[in-house]
């Protein structure tokens, strides 16, 4: 199997990009800047499946589909460290360096509430690293200082107190990721009310009942990244750290605990700082992509009888790819640096041979890639549009460059092929 990925827009923001979500229903991206700003993208709709004349006259093909901006604000004082949407996308909740998480309606960016994160043991700042709604009820909220806060969230998505119902520290350095399990047979809600978690070199499963479950032994790399792909019941979790290698369990947290896991080389000695499972409707055979340090994306099949390395392209010459994520449409959504691309599919080039993943770990395409490629309703309180000179995360041990105008943001994008 052999798959690829051509890129068909590119849009260029006015400073480095801290955070990045994918609406689960309709083609929009959220985006969160080292300035405090965050800003709502919509994207055209993609050509059909059917015959060439009618992609043809398509808005993403024939020049008139453009990315949109439905609204921009600066909603921190600080950086945007991370946003999330609610499970029913009518929110958006963004958390930023200046230690207040907000929630705002996803349609107009108009502010709902707001909550001060707690501060650490010692009364200082403690910034979020990480945003998950992990069901209707639960928002959870991890810190620099490793602590992790599990807020209620009301009816109507705005926070339901100022202060978590559950704290734990489940890693002793701060949390780089959080990827729900797949919710039992039991499960009346469809939610899951158990997760992995990756933070220092270190891996963890919590329990939103019982706490913390399970911690395991040091691994000597950092983890960077975890995502869920395939297996029996989808329960394969896939881990990647700075060594450039992705390690697999099988049967979720059974198989955590047994502790059989399989690697996969990716890039020896790249980190691999984002993953994120490949949908079935975009290509079968459990794949997963990886966004690496050295700003290339590559594309993993993780299947026990077939694994390697099965594409990889670049999403920039200089930074490292720290978002990806897919829209509804099966187009791949890859950020990092002070841009953002939209891929889709290469039904041209894509082949399923049984022979073309036989080695395993091998490389099927060059390793350097060769596929290239105004503000409305300003609804926070704050309007400053002066940028942040703060440095990113400590959770993406990678170069990046600060905080810094680029110029002037064109809001309207229009796709390749425009005049």
């Amino acid at each position: 199997m052999e798959l690829r990925f051509n890129s068909i827009c590119t849009f260029p923001l006015p400073t480095d990009l801290f955070a990045l979500a994918v609406h689960g229903n309709s083609p929009v991206v959220a985006i969160g800047l080292a300035s405090g700003h965050v800003q709502l993208q919509r994207l055209p709709a993609p050509p059909p499946n059917s015959s060439t004349e009618a992609k043809a006259n398509t808005p993403s093909t024939n020049g008139y589909g453009t990315i949109e901006t439905a609204w921009r604000t600066r909603r921190h004082k600080g950086s945007c460290r991370s946003l999330a949407f609610t499970t029913d996308y009518v929110q958006l909740l963004s958390a930023g360096s200046d230690g207040i998480v907000k929630a705002a309606a996803t349609e107009t960016g108009q502010v709902s509430g707001k909550i001060a994160v707690p501060r650490d043991p010692n009364g200082k700042l403690d910034p979020p690293t990480l945003l998950h709604a992990l069901s209707p009820q639960s928002l959870l909220l991890a810190t620099d200082s490793s602590a992790l806060h599990i807020y209620d969230l009301r009816s109507n998505n705005a926070f339901a107190g100022a202060k978590p119902q559950q704290t734990h520290h489940p890693h002793y350095d701060y949390i780089s990721s959080i990827t729900p399990l797949t919710p039992s047979e039991t499960s009346t809600s469809g939610y899951s009310r158990q997760w992995f978690s990756t933070g220092g070199s270190t891996t963890a499963v919590t329990d939103i009942r019982k706490g913390v479950v399970f911690e395991s032994g040091d691994f000597e790399e950092e983890l960077f990244s975890s995502t869920l792909a395939g297996g029996a019941d989808h329960d394969r979790i896939v881990t990647g750290g700075e060594k450039g290698a992705l390690r697999m369990w099988e049967g979720g947290l059974k198989g955590v605990i047994k502790g059989k896991e399989k690697k996969l080389t990716i890039a020896k000695g790249e980190s691999l700082d984002v993953t994120c499972s490949v949908p079935a409707s975009v290509v079968e055979g459990d794949v997963v992509a990886v966004g690496l340090g050295d700003g290339t994306v590559s594309f993993a099949q993780t299947n026990h009888r077939r694994t390697g390395v099965v594409g990889r392209m670049r999403h920039d010459e200089v930074d490292g790819v720290m978002a990806i994520d897919f829209d509804p449409d099966g187009r791949l959504i890859s950020g990092g640096g002070s841009i953002v691309k939209v891929w889709e599919k290469n039904i041209d080039h894509f082949s399923d041979d049984e022979d073309s993943s036989d080695n395993e770990g091998e490389d099927l395409i060059d390793p350097n890639g060769t596929n290239d490629g105004g503000s409305k309703g300003n609804s926070d309180e704050e309007s400053d549009d002066e940028s942040s000179e703060e440095e990113r995360p400590k959770r993406k041990k990678r170069k990046r460059n600060k905080g810094k105008d680029r110029g002037k943001m064109n809001h309207i994008m229009a796709f390749k092929g425009m005049d």
